[in-house]
């Protein structure tokens, strides 16, 4: 039933899109009309083959980026269609005002221009409506999905200790690597993060979009992560497998059980609601870490409490926690001396502007902290923008992020 609601749906669109196309086409050469009006439905007849395959296939034994592209690339199709429906609704909300405006009064027949015929300036402005998130949408996947950006932060901690003056973090969040699409890319992605010669280095969560197995391929790549205090790292919602249809209770525990095996493949300490201490000339900073903990319907696996304990020495203390928004709900009512959070999760919604002091994305309506630094009293909050993509395989607007942050006295 709900497949042949999206195929009437599918088919109602592109019907009602294609008198824009026999409007604009009218005058052209038999060829190049024939082209056009058969090639216009060439997508839908692709798009609903992929509705097919996904209800009576089984899609999750192809490639998650596989997957990833097909409901991309329908969403992307449609929703760009949905801006020429609404200029063509114009067009025939005019008709239809002119049509009874005839239908009534006599006078109507010294109204200018046609009474019916669908207008073909705003057929063209339909089919360029949609042609504009269309081709944002293909420029966010060639150039942005991999335009790796440096963000740098210099932060003044009053409880950091001397040893640690100056200390350079790197942080990458949100890997997704079942997306990826282009390998090159990425390994330049982290070979711009090794120039900036970090001396730790926080992967705070998602290194998945499902399955553990998607890691495999860019293993050699992301082990080249190293930094001389160390790399660690801590899950992420996705990292679960909560979002995937497991045949057994079993197979969802092996790959979890998979999932942690990757962190130590990469080199990562992965902090499992737990913590480890830096020292240097007798000076400690703890590194906490919990497994991910969200507010709403996110997963609650972190345990705070527990990470936490034991870090009374510790001058100076930094969290990884995947999702923001354990910052007000869980760390900040109880824990004031926990310094700086670092986060991901958000990806600025792969969709924003950030010029100058403007600075917007979707996100901004979901999340309370979603972007950059954040600042309660003497804590900190820095959310990552993401390494990778999720859904839509690209970004506009909101470049992958590098973070590098420098720890300063206060």
């Amino acid at each position: 039933m709900v497949l042949l609601v999206f195929i009437l749906l599918f088919l109602l669109i592109d019907a009602y899109v294609f008198q824009a196309v026999l409007t604009v086409s009218k005058n052209w050469s038999p060829l190049w009309k024939q082209l056009a009006r058969y090639g216009y439905w060439v997508p839908t007849a692709l798009c609903i083959i992929a509705l097919l395959w996904w209800t009576f296939g089984d899609p999750y034994k192809a490639r998650d980026s596989f997957r990833v592209y097909i409901l991309a690339g329908t969403a992307i199709f449609y929703l760009s269609k949905v801006f020429a429906v609404l200029v063509l609704f114009i067009d025939d909300l005019q008709r239809g005002v002119r049509w009874l405006v005839k239908y009534f009064s006599k006078s109507a027949s010294n109204l200018p221009g046609e009474p019916i015929t669908r207008s073909e300036f705003l057929s063209k402005a339909a089919l360029v409506a949609s042609a504009v998130p269309m081709g944002l949408s293909v420029y966010g996947i060639v150039s942005g999905a991999h335009d790796y950006r440096v963000k740098r932060v210099s932060l003044k901690l009053p409880n950091l200790p001397k040893s640690f003056d100056g200390i350079k973090i790197g942080q990458v969040s949100d890997i997704h690597s079942g997306s990826f699409w282009n390998k090159t890319a990425v390994k330049g992605g982290v070979e711009m993060l090794l120039n900036e010669k970090p001396d730790l280095i926080f992967f705070t969560g998602d290194l998945v979009n499902n399955q553990a197995k998607e890691v495999k391929d860019y293993i050699p790549v992301f082990e080249k992560l190293r930094a001389p205090l160390g790399v660690f790292s801590v899950t992420g919602n996705h990292d679960y497998g909560d979002y995937h249809p497991w045949p057994d209770a079993e197979s969802k525990r092996k790959n979890f059980k998979d999932l942690v095996e990757s962190h130590k493949l990469l080199g990562f300490d992965l902090l499992m609601n737990e913590h480890r201490m830096i020292e240097q000339n007798g000076d400690k900073i703890a590194i906490i870490g919990i497994e991910n903990w969200g507010a709403g319907r996110f997963s609650k696996y972190g345990k705070l409490e527990q990470a936490y304990a034991g870090t009374d020495e510790a001058a100076a203390k930094v969290l990884l926690s995947h999702d923001p928004t354990s910052w007000d709900a869980i760390v900040r009512p109880k824990h004031k001396d926990i310094d700086l959070t670092l986060s991901g999760h958000t990806h600025g919604f792969q969709f924003g502007v950030e010029i100058a002091n403007i600075k917007w994305s979707p996100s901004q309506y979901a999340y309370k902290q979603w972007a950059g630094l954040y600042q309660e009293n003497n804590q900190y909050l820095y959310v990552n923008r993401g390494f990778g993509y999720l859904g839509y395989p690209g970004r506009i607007g909101m470049p992958p992020e590098l973070t590098i942050i420098e720890l300063k006295r206060a």
